[in-house]
């Protein structure tokens, strides 16, 4: 009998470290998963109740429509997590005094963490703007990579991230140019992911775009950015506009730095900041605010794919 107590209590203990060890974030998944159900219940309750309803004058029956859908995902939202480890995130994204989540957390070993179920809204991209975009957070998933943030990206990291961007990008539809960074979206504030980040590699697989080579010299219009050049103003198709009493002469290109940043999705009302936004994400070398005539070839081309 002794015996089989012994046995008994030894595999209670053993089974009892084997869960803990299992997963350690067990009691914020049960968190987790009551703020879930909480959510479900008042998304099924119809019509639903309020306090105030005594002041709004209803139909005599609740008409339930049945065109409706969950909140759509449009863009993807990369960010580097400024941390020294997975687990530091995983515990930052777990603790409601951060305010702060994302959808997916990536490891340097490319394991990936799902931490938020693609149809809710997380807490990653904080005051933005992108195009006409407001609210990011509301249309985006977000998507944490595991890097201090001055480190190069490893591979194993950079592998599953295209499978996830794969996944998401055909189970929601999400357009090519819509994979940017939090930097794109929040110039001035935002840095991630850091210059290292292969962005030309994604784009190559269908994730944002890239810029091809031109042979062609740019020139400025618009507020002069660069010293030296004439000024000049186009119209959105491109076509010169004459202007009585200014010089001319034959240019192969003309650009607007601030139109084409514009164009492309920055937030351009503090234009050195847009610049150095791009310059993260596009230039990855001299990140400040001024545009040399080679950055210049690459906002033209870039410009032309999201014209």
């Amino acid at each position: 009998m002794r015996k089989n107590h012994l046995i008994w209590v030894g595999t209670l203990l053993l089974s009892l470290l084997i869960g803990c060890g299992t997963n350690p974030y067990s009691k914020t998944n049960r968190a987790h998963k009551k703020q879930a159900r909480e959510y479900a219940r008042n998304l099924k309750t119809f019509p639903q109740q309020h306090s105030d309803d005594t002041l709004l004058d209803y139909g005599p029956y609740p008409v339930g429509t049945t065109n409706f859908s969950l909140r759509k995902p449009n863009y993807v939202i990369i960010h580097h997590t400024a941390q020294n480890s997975v687990d530091h995130t995983l515990k930052t994204f777990t603790l409601r005094r951060t305010s702060v989540s994302s959808h997916y957390v990536i490891g340097r070993d490319g394991k990936i963490y799902q931490m938020l179920n693609d149809f809710y809204r997380g807490w990653h991209a904080g005051a933005g703007k992108w195009g006409n975009d407001t609210d990011l957070n509301s249309s985006s998933i977000g998507i944490e990579l595991d890097n201090n943030g001055f480190e190069p990206f490893a591979d194993a990291q950079i592998e599953s991230l295209i499978e996830l961007l794969s996944v998401l990008k055909e189970r929601h539809n999400i357009p090519t140019p819509n994979f940017i960074g939090h930097a794109d979206i929040a110039p001035g504030r935002k840095v991630d992911p850091n210059p290292n980040f292969p962005w030309e590699k994604l784009a190559k697989k269908g994730f944002g775009y890239w810029y091809d080579d031109i042979e062609v010299e740019p020139k400025v219009i618009g507020d002069s950015l660069v010293p030296g050049n004439k000024i000049r103003e186009i119209d959105l198709n491109g076509s010169e506009i004459a202007q009585e009493g200014k010089e001319t002469d034959s240019l192969h290109l003309t650009i607007d730095p601030k139109l084409a940043l514009r164009v492309i999705g920055y937030d351009v009302s503090d234009l050195d900041a847009a610049i150095q936004s791009f310059k993260i994400h596009f230039i990855q070398k001299d990140i400040n605010s001024e545009l040399t005539d080679e950055d210049l070839k690459i906002l033209y081309n870039l410009y032309q794919k999201y014209f």
